[in-house]
Parts: structure tokens; sequence; C-alpha cells
């Protein structure tokens, strides 16, 4: 019945990984781009790009040498800061200091290397950000209190910015209240503009023994080597299924193709199964299908004068005449937003990062109660389902569907947001990825369209405001 299944995309999955890490404008982001293009070739229908360009950085490598009276010490680094700074190949030479204050006052530190614990969120109530409409199964909740290193690092990492103008040499981001497996290898926090400052995260177990370089006022060598390159280019895509009645009506497919690993960014690769099947099975309205980049650049790429908009919000900036339904332009009725599909649960279990479930919690944002509804009925027939539907809460709407929500589209867009999510590894978390439920997420997302598809714009209606308060999640 779908010219995909569970085989075609696991291949898919293992093609994306083979091109490397694939943060913005990387030589592994290129190559997939690139594929993504043969491949919708293949199926007979054209792409058109937009280039974006920007400074990109890289890190290549980064250590930290703690020298003790016993002799040097090597202390693990789990990952650099993104987009931080840099050191040459001799690094960084000077004495450490706990920062106490955290994020705005370094002045303890200048001219040495700040220390900064990033305790785990924990304590900060979720329904602050998420307002929960339903869920199946029924009694089933996103998690009460904001956790884990993503929300952690968004909130809680020190402002590089002003630990540099403050004089300090460096920053180390020390882990705090998550296991080590967790944070291994986190590409966080990837949100901000090049900072200036070298900076990386240590684990909390490693971290004990840079807090006693600390103590002991013996100095530390930190090095952190990275590439920049000026001007580097970001393509996004995007390309067209025409529908038999009307192209004045639209239906939007959104995703990101830039990231880290294998469930960060394969939304594209379950966009392709359903661009195929719509190739065999052509709807009743135009379908467009975008894959931008700049998910993991978003200083850069958004829409301008932008705050916090995600990168899908430059591509609509740049193609008005595909939705807004102003002078002549197509109207888009609804949207779908494709991102991070079969996910498997990961926590930390008093202390020990375990498979908690087979199921990651699928976070899916809503945008009216019309395409909630829509959104569940394409559950029937499901195996695997563990899912929450949202609305956006206090002006917040995470991943590629915020842009959509903001401009009134009411969308269906999954941002299911495991603990893993940004980890940069050598096996790019396969052990945690289960391609049985993205073939299942897939087949959701097909009878969608085709739901979105038979259903008059006017019943569709338009995406719901953001809902203010704190809510019950």
């Amino acid at each position: 019945m779908y010219p995909f299944d569970e085989k075609s995309l696991l291949e898919g999955v293992k093609t994306m990984n083979s091109f490397g890490s694939r943060t913005t404008g990387s030589a592994g982001h290129k190559r997939f781009v690139q594929y993504l293009k043969d491949e919708i070739a293949e199926m007979g229908l054209e792409t058109h790009s937009d280039f974006k360009t920007f400074d990109r950085w890289e890190a290549r490598s980064a250590s930290i040498v703690i020298h003790s009276k016993e002799g040097d010490v090597a202390v693990h680094v789990s990952s650099p800061f993104p987009y931080s700074g840099e050191t040459d190949e001799e690094g960084i030479t000077a004495q450490p200091v706990l920062n106490q204050w955290r994020y705005l006052n370094f002045l303890s530190a200048i001219g040495k290397i700040a220390v900064v614990k990033v305790k785990d969120l924990g304590n900060i109530y979720s329904g602050i950000a998420f307002d929960r409409k339903r869920a199946l199964p029924e009694d089933l909740h996103v998690q009460r209190y904001y956790k884990g290193p993503v929300a952690t690092s968004f909130i809680r990492s020190p402002f590089l910015e002003v630990a540099k103008a403050q004089g300090v040499k460096a920053v180390i981001c020390v882990w705090d209240g998550m296991s080590d497996q967790m944070v291994e290898g986190q590409y966080l926090n990837f949100i901000l503009d090049y900072q200036g400052i070298p900076a990386v995260w240590v684990n909390s177990t490693d971290g004990k023994r840079i807090l006693e370089a600390c103590r002991k006022k013996e100095p530390i060598t930190l090095t952190l080597l990275a590439d920049k390159e000026k001007d580097a280019v970001g393509e996004s895509i995007y390309t067209v299924i025409k529908g038999t009645e009307t192209d004045k009506e639209t239906i939007l497919v959104n995703t990101h193709t830039d990231g880290v690993n294998c469930v960060e960014e394969n939304g594209p690769l379950a966009m392709l199964g359903m661009m195929r099947y719509f190739v065999e099975h052509p709807p009743r309205r135009t379908m467009v299908f975008a894959f931008v980049a700049g998910h993991f650049r978003l200083p850069h790429f958004k829409k301008p004068g932008a705050v916090s908009d995600q990168a899908s919000s430059l591509w609509l900036h740049q193609h008005k005449d595909l939705w807004d339904g102003k002078k002549g332009h197509a109207k888009a009725v609804a949207a779908l937003t494709v991102e991070h599909l079969g996910c498997t649960e990961w926590k930390d279990v008093d202390g020990v990062y375990t498979n908690t479930d087979p199921i990651d919690v699928e976070v899916v944002y809503t945008g009216n109660k019309k395409v909630d509804d829509i959104y569940y009925a394409s559950l029937e027939g499901r195996t695997k389902v563990r899912t929450v539907t949202l609305r956006g809460h206090n002006f917040l709407h995470f991943g590629e569907g915020q842009p959509l929500f903001n401009v009134g589209v009411p969308a269906i867009a999954l941002v299911t947001s495991p603990d893993y999510l940004c980890v940069e590894s050598e096996g790019h978390e396969m052990d945690k990825f289960d391609p049985d439920l993205m073939y299942q997420q897939t087949v959701s997302f097909v009878k969608m369209a085709e739901m979105i598809d038979r259903t008059p714009a006017k019943e569709l209606g338009r995406a719901d405001p953001y809902s203010i308060g704190v809510s019950k999640v």
C-alpha cells in the first residue's frame, strides 16, 4: 500500500549517517542535502534552492590538563561548547576558579578559567512551557518538571559573552545532577551566536577533579581547536506536488536537514516516503515540501527581525506566494511538521542512564481542535503509540512547527525531545532508534495529509493563539 517500509526507512537513516555529522553548512550536511535532491529528482520532481551565507565554526578537538604537584592529569571533555571560541595549539593555561555566581558575574575569574556548575533543572514546573490538550494513552503526561541536558543548557548555561567581556580566559561547564552517559557528546547550547571565548563541557565525575583543582589552585591548560569558515553556505530546498483540483490552496510539509544523529534530522527521510506516496496518489490540493537548513544555526537562519523564531520562518518569509493567500498567492490551509521519528525513551534512573520505555513520549503540537482530531484519527491501527498533544503556550512552541503556528497556519508538528536528541556520537545513537516506530509515524503523516486534503478550508480554520499562564501538564 505504501511505497516505503521499515526496511527502506532504515536504509535511508543509515545512508544519512554515512555522511557524518550534519551540523549546518558542514560537508556532511551538504552531502545529505544533495542526497535529498537526487532522491527527489528520481521521483520526477523539481527542487528549488535558497542559499544563506554565515560564518561557520566547528570544533576539531578539545582537551583539559591539570598541572598538579604530582604531575599532569588529563581530564576527559564530554563535548565542546558549540560556537564558543577557540585556542591555538598551545591552549590556554591559567588558574581555574569556581564561579559561585554562575551566569552574570565573572569578576572573580578575571584573567583565569571560570568553572561553572550547570545543575539539572528538575525544579521548574513544565506547566510554564507546556499546555496539554489530551493524550494516548489518556493518562499519559509530559514530565512534570523540566529535566535533562537540552532544556538545562538553554536555561542554565553561563553567559559566555559576559565572561569574555569581564576578562575571563576560558570557561569549563560542569554538568551537575545528570549521569556521565547522558551528557556525553551533547552538542549544546546550539542556539547562540559565536561567543568569542573557548568553553567546554565536563561530566559530573570528571568535574570533581576540576573542582578539586579550583580548591588547590592548580593551573589548568584548556585546548579547544576549531575550524572557522567565513561565508559558509547553508542550502534550503523545497519541491511541489501539484494538486489535481487546485493550486490556490496548499498543504505545507516541513522539517530541517541539519543535526548530529539518527533522530535529530531524520524528518526528511520520512518526507521522502510521503512524497513517493503522493506522486503515486496525487492530492487534490497542491502540497509543498520544505527541507530547511539552519535549525542548528538559528542566529542566522530566521526571518528578518525575528527574535526566537525557528529556521522555517526564513523559508516562509521568502516564499509567501506558497502560503499567505494575499495578492493572488496560494493559501496554506494546514501544515505538517515532521521531526525526530523513531525515538525510544532513555532516562536517568538512580543515576544510571537506561532504556525506560520502547517509545519516548511523542510530543505533538496541534494548531486547533480540528487538526488535533485529525491527528488522533491518524493513529488508528498503530501498534506503537505514546503521545501527548500540546498548544503553543506562553509564546513557547518548540520545533520547526513554531513559525507556522505564529502565522496562523493550523499545523500538526511532531517534536519528540529525547535527552539524546543533540548527542554527537560515533554510533549516531542508533541503539536508541526504532525503525518500525518511524514507519508507523510516517504512515500516520500520510493519513494526516490525506484527511487534511479532504477537509474544507473553512473547517480547518486558523491556528489558535498562544495560551497564557500556568497550565496543567
